[in-house]
């Protein structure tokens, strides 16, 4: 099994490389410091699967995940985060797995997600589990996540609106239904309860 490692700390990369390159039929053939290093060197060293953190510098881990969906390797989230289960499942991640799992853990994760398996934490089952229980009105269209990302990162909704090309208007509109959606009264609940369900990562 071809493995690439990606994870924007050093350390963390060579704990990882540790752990994994000594286990017979294992063999890390690469590894990246953020997600736009991790799609190109995909492409370049056809790893079977990608070990991939979320919150790195630049292209972050979802989006990565995104660009490697149907390119051939398995991706499997390996995080400090059990927040952002639910954007990267999304994004085409077989598995999530947090940091604190202990190393023999890890490789059964690992060789799991190669045989095609799906690989979940307990905590990250429970939160997944949560977000399919929770009604579809607490779902936000693609429009409306691209406002409240606006919104988080300090747009007013004059800034907001012509960032979309829309008016403001439908700007308010939209916050409107996202606070109904997420059960909320301004727009710093809804950006703090859209954190808090995995809809928003830093």
């Amino acid at each position: 099994m071809r493995l690439l490692i990606a994870d924007d700390h050093p350390i963390v990369r060579d704990g990882l490389r540790a752990a994994l390159g000594g286990e017979p039929g294992v063999e890390v053939v690469g590894e990246a410091a953020d997600g736009a290093e991790a799609v190109r060197l995909s492409a370049e060293l056809r790893p079977d699967v990608v070990l991939m953190d979320l919150r790195m510098p630049g292209m972050d881990g979802v989006s990565a995940i995104r660009r490697l969906s149907g390119t051939g390797p398995r991706v499997l989230v390996l995080t400090t985060f059990d927040t952002d289960v639910v954007p990267a499942i999304e994004a085409g991640a077989s598995g999530y797995l947090l940091k604190d799992a202990p190393p023999e853990e890890l490789v059964r994760a690992v060789l799991a997600t190669h045989a095609g398996e799906t690989v979940l934490a307990p905590a990250v089952a429970g939160r997944l589990a949560d977000s399919l229980r929770r009604p579809a009105r607490g779902r936000l269209s693609k429009r409306e996540l691209e406002v409240l990302r606006l919104v988080a990162g300090g747009a007013t909704n004059r800034e907001a609106a012509a960032t979309l090309f829309i008016s403001e208007a439908s700007i308010k509109t939209h916050l409107l239904h996202i606070y109904a959606k997420l059960d909320v009264r301004d727009r710093a609940a809804a950006v703090g309860e859209a954190y808090r369900r995995g809809l928003l990562t830093n």
